[in-house]
């Protein structure tokens, strides 16, 4: 499966994937953050820093990988560090998870166009076509 991935990115012309090791990794705190990047605005600055780190870095996204993904978007490590352990951000991720099983969403990468649950790679083109839809009937 790996080597799908690899040669997706090929196709596509981007850079070589770097894996993490281990791959998979556990996640949970990287998700606290990005929960918490989201609540203060900066939702894909982070992720897109988070994944340069994981699939560009080679880093696994425990504390420090995050940390370095959090600082490259202007995210205080502090801050960061003390978001991760609030009780609030445990239970808006708990929420999100939730609302996200309740709307379809089985496995990612998942996007959701107009109530509908578009997943995996195979998925992007018609979450494209449905997305450009939506927008010239707007």
């Amino acid at each position: 499966m790996l080597g799908e991935f690899v040669e997706a990115a090929a196709r596509r012309g981007l850079q070589p994937l770097r894996w993490p090791d281990p791959f998979p990794f556990d996640s949970s705190f990287a998700m606290h953050a990005a929960t918490y990047a989201r609540s203060i605005g900066r939702t894909v600055p982070f992720a897109l820093a988070a994944f340069r780190q994981a699939f560009a870095g080679g880093r696994v996204l425990d504390a420090d990988g995050v940390l370095i993904a959090a600082a490259a978007c202007e995210m205080h490590p502090a801050a960061v560090l003390k978001a991760v352990e609030l009780r609030s951000v445990r239970e808006a991720l708990a929420a999100e998870t939730a609302a996200a099983v309740e709307r379809g969403v089985r496995d990612v990468p998942a996007i959701v166009v107009g109530g509908r649950v578009f997943h995996g790679d195979a998925g992007l083109p018609a979450a494209a076509r449905a997305a450009a839809a939506g927008a010239s009937a707007a």
